[in-house]
C-alpha cells in the first residue's frame, strides 16, 4: 500500500517515465559557473561528495526546468534550505552565532551568491558537520517544492542480500501507511488502524492475521481524536533501521503485545507478478500492481487469454496499491477500451498544454469495465482512473485514490552523479481537473474493514460483480 517506499524503486519509475513522457531540452543553462544539468546518459557513474557546488546546480536545475520555474519565488527554496540547515546545527549541539539568514532580494543569483557566502561562513566554524550539513542543505531545497513527484536521489542503501522477491520490514501492510502521515500524500486516514495483508518475516512469525487491530505503535496511540499520529511510520521502516517495534493489538475481545524486528523476508512470488489475472464466473478479472514496461500489452493478454472459447460479461481492473509507472502504459491501457480521446493534459505554468491521445491502433475489447482503486492508487494509476470517470469507460469501485499526480518526473544528473527529478509539465484530467493532492473519488465508495479483512471478504470487488451482472 505505500507509494514508492525505496528509494531504488522510485528511481527505476523516475528512468523509465523518463523514456515515455514528454522530455524537455536536454539541457537548461543556469547561472555563470553553476554546471548545467542534463538527462542521465547511460549508467550513472560512482557517486563522489555533494558539495555546495552540487546544491547551487540544483537550485539553478529547478528553477530552469520545473514546471513552474519561470514563475516560482526562488527565494523560498533557499529559506527552505537554509532552516533545514539551522534544524541539523541545533540537532547536533553545535549552532553558530553566523547562521543568520542573509537578506534576499528576489534576484535569482544575487540571492544564491548570498546564500552560498553564509553557507560557507557558518561551515568553516564546524568543519566536521560540512558533508551532513551540504545533504540536508539540499534535501530542503528540494522539499520547499512542495511536490510528490519531485526527489534527490543519493546514497540509496539497500540490503546486502536483496534480490527482486525479498521484501524488508515489518512482514504486514496496514489500512493507513507511512505516507498518509507525514503529509507526502493528502489523503485522510480513518481509525481503526489494521492489518490489511501479511506478507511473511516477523509479522508471521508472530501470528499476525489480516483484520487484527492496532491499538498502538511503541506504545503511542496511531489515532488521536480520530488524527492520525506520526507512530504510524514506525509500520514503515526503510533499511538499514533495524529497531524492534512494539504493537499492542486486538483480534476480536482478545488483547496481546508483540514486539516485531524489522529484517529480510521472502515475499510469495506469485504477489510479485506485475500482472495476475483469473475468471471470476463470467468476468476477467485482472490486477495490476504497477505502470511498468510492457504491461499494458500483459493485460490485454491476459483478457484475451481468459476470452477464448467463452463470452464475457466485462472485465475488473484492479488497481488497488498501484503506485504508477509510465504514462505511456497508462494510455495504452485505456486505448484498449476508448479511441480518438485525450485521457490527459501535461501544462506548463503558462498554460501551454501537451494532449496525451489514445493509440487507436490498439484494439478495442468492447466489454464493460469496472476499475478497483484505493488510496495506494497513484500516478499513472490515477491517469487511468480519471480517465475512466471523466471519458466514461466505467465504473471506479472502492475509495479515493492518493492524490499524487503532480506530473511525469523527469530525471536529471548532477555533478557527483546523484539524480535530482522533478515534473517539467503539470498532469491535469482529461475535462482539465487538478487531480494532484485531491485524487480521484469512486463512483461506488466501498471501503474495507477490519471485519472484511479479518473473514478473507472483499466487497469492493463483490460490488464490482454485482455491476457487471446487472
Amino acid at each position: 500500500m505505500t507509494i514508492l517506499r525505496s528509494a531504488a524503486a522510485g528511481l527505476a519509475l523516475l528512468l523509465a517515465a523518463a523514456c515515455t513522457a514528454p522530455t524537455p531540452p536536454r539541457t537548461q543553462a543556469s547561472a555563470a559557473g553553476a554546471t548545467a544539468c542534463a538527462h542521465p546518459q547511460g549508467r550513472l557513474g560512482t557517486e563522489t561528495a555533494t558539495t555546495i557546488d552540487v546544491a547551487e546546480q540544483a537550485y539553478f536545475c529547478i528553477l530552469g526546468n520545473y514546471y513552474s520555474g519561470a514563475t516560482l519565488d526562488a527565494r523560498s527554496l533557499l529559506t527552505a534550505g537554509f532552516l533545514a540547515l539551522t534544524q541539523e546545527l541545533n540537532r547536533d549541539g553545535r549552532d553558530v552565532p553566523e547562521a543568520i539568514m542573509p537578506a534576499l532580494t528576489g534576484d535569482r543569483k544575487a540571492d544564491w551568491a548570498a546564500f552560498e557566502a553564509a553557507y560557507r561562513k557558518i561551515t568553516d566554524q564546524v568543519p566536521d558537520l560540512r558533508d551532513k550539513l551540504v545533504v540536508v542543505t539540499l534535501e530542503g531545497i528540494v522539499a520547499a517544492l512542495g511536490d510528490n513527484h519531485a526527489r534527490w536521489t543519493h546514497d540509496v542503501k539497500r540490503p546486502p542480500d536483496y534480490y527482486d522477491g525479498d521484501g524488508y520490514g515489518l512482514g504486514f501492510q496496514a489500512n493507513v501507511n507511512g505516507p498518509q502521515v507525514d503529509g507526502s500524500t493528502p489523503r485522510v486516514a480513518l481509525p481503526p488502524l489494521f492489518v490489511t495483508t501479511v506478507e511473511g518475516g516477523a509479522a508471521r512469525g508472530a501470528g499476525l492475521r489480516p483484520g487484527d487491530i492496532i491499538e498502538s505503535i511503541n506504545e503511542s496511540a496511531p489515532f488521536v481524536d480520530g488524527e492520525a499520529t506520526p507512530a504510524i511510520a514506525a509500520l514503515y521502516p526503510e533499511y538499514p533501521e533495524a529497531s524492534p517495534v512494539e504493537l499492542r493489538l486486538l483480534r476480536q475481545t482478545t488483547g496481546w503485545t508483540v514486539s516485531l524486528k524489522p529484517g529480510l523476508y521472502p515475499r510469495d512470488p506469485a504477489t510479485l507478478r506485475v500482472v495476475r489475472s483469473k475468471l471470476l464466473d463470467d468476468v476477467a478479472y485482472v490486477r495490476l500492481t504497477g505502470f511498468a514496461p510492457d504491461s499494458a500489452n500483459r493485460v490485454l493478454k491476459a483478457i484475451s487469454r481468459l476470452r477464448t472459447g467463452r463470452t464475457l460479461s466485462g472485465v475488473v481492473l484492479d488497481l488497488r496499491g498501484n503506485g504508477g509507472g509510465s504514462p505511456v502504459e497508462a494510455t495504452r491501457l485505456l486505448s484498449a477500451f476508448v479511441h480518438g480521446k485525450i485521457t490527459a493534459y501535461q501544462c506548463t505554468v503558462d498554460n501551454r498544454c501537451a494532449t496525451a491521445r489514445t493509440d487507436d491502433t490498439v484494439e478495442l475489447l468492447n466489454l464493460p469495465l469496472v476499475v478497483l482503486i484505493d488510496h495506494g492508487c497513484a500516478s499513472a494509476c490515477e491517469h487511468v482512473s480519471s480517465a475512466v470517470k471523466d471519458l466514461r469507460l466505467g465504473q471506479l469501485v472502492g475509495t479515493r485514490t492518493a492524490g499524487v499526480i503532480s506530473g511525469p518526473a523527469q530525471p536529471y544528473q548532477l555533478a557527483n552523479n546523484t539524480i535530482l527529478s522533478f515534473p517539467a509539465r503539470h498532469h491535469l484530467g482529461p475535462n482539465r481537473e487538478v487531480i494532484d493532492r485531491i485524487g480521484v473519488p469512486p463512483d461506488h465508495h466501498v471501503p474495507l474493514t477490519p471485519q472484511d479483512a479479518a473473514a478473507g471478504r472483499d466487497p469492493a470487488l463483490t460490488k464490482a460483480l454485482t455491476l457487471l451482472h446487472k
